[in-house]
């Protein structure tokens, strides 16, 4: 929370020190931005940030950094810059607003759908490892792709998907596991061994 609220200060300080449109460099800038003219485009997109930095602080919280959402909007402000003049409109701020507005729910809906997503698959792992247990207790050997799908009343192709995530979950845990572990101690080099691993030597 603390670096959030820096964070906006930050943005806020430097939004502050835009240097603002002297009348009549707007219009120009505009037509200029119209054509592709780059440094045309990254004044606007300057002189406008205030105006990202106050409608993403006014967003903040619903799941995206302000930070985030400031990146976000000044893609919208990016394309109200580069659109306006053939757009038809006479309010640059209007349309610039609306469009950093637009760009903001849109990637607030994106996060949302991603985080949503995320639950979905935990749960889902959590129910396909609670019912490769269940089957191989009842089963007395590894249950078949075909008894976890019509357990889980899965398609084979969901649950191969799944089933792909928990085994990418599971070596990602060893692999951890294993980096805890002094190579040295493990001999994995000693073909003839030396008997079972002292438990004593990986604390």
């Amino acid at each position: 929370m603390a670096d959030e609220v820096g964070g906006l200060r930050d943005l806020m300080r430097e939004a502050g020190a835009q240097k603002p449109l002297q009348p009549g460099e707007q219009d120009r800038l505009l037509r200029a931005a119209a054509d592709g003219d780059q440094v045309s485009q990254e004044r606007l997109v300057a002189a406008y940030l205030p105006t990202v930095v106050r409608l993403a602080a006014a967003r903040a919280g619903e799941g995206l950094s302000v930070s985030d959402l400031v990146q976000e909007g000044s893609l919208g402000l990016l394309s109200a810059v580069r659109d306006f003049a053939a757009s038809g409109e006479r309010d640059f701020t209007s349309f610039a607003e609306l469009r950093i507005a637009s760009e903001l729910g849109r990637a607030i809906d994106e996060e949302a759908a991603a985080v949503r997503d995320a639950q979905l698959l935990v749960t889902a792992a959590e129910d396909y490892t609670r019912t490769e247990m269940i089957l191989r207790r009842i089963l007395l050997r590894e249950p078949t792709e075909k008894e976890l799908a019509e357990k889980l009343e899965w398609t084979l192709d969901r649950l191969r998907y799944v089933a792909r995530v928990v085994d990418d979950a599971r070596r990602r845990h060893d692999e951890e596991l294993l980096a805890y572990v002094d190579p040295e101690v493990l001999d994995f080099d000693d073909d003839e061994g030396d008997g079972p691993i002292d438990a004593s030597q990986l604390n």
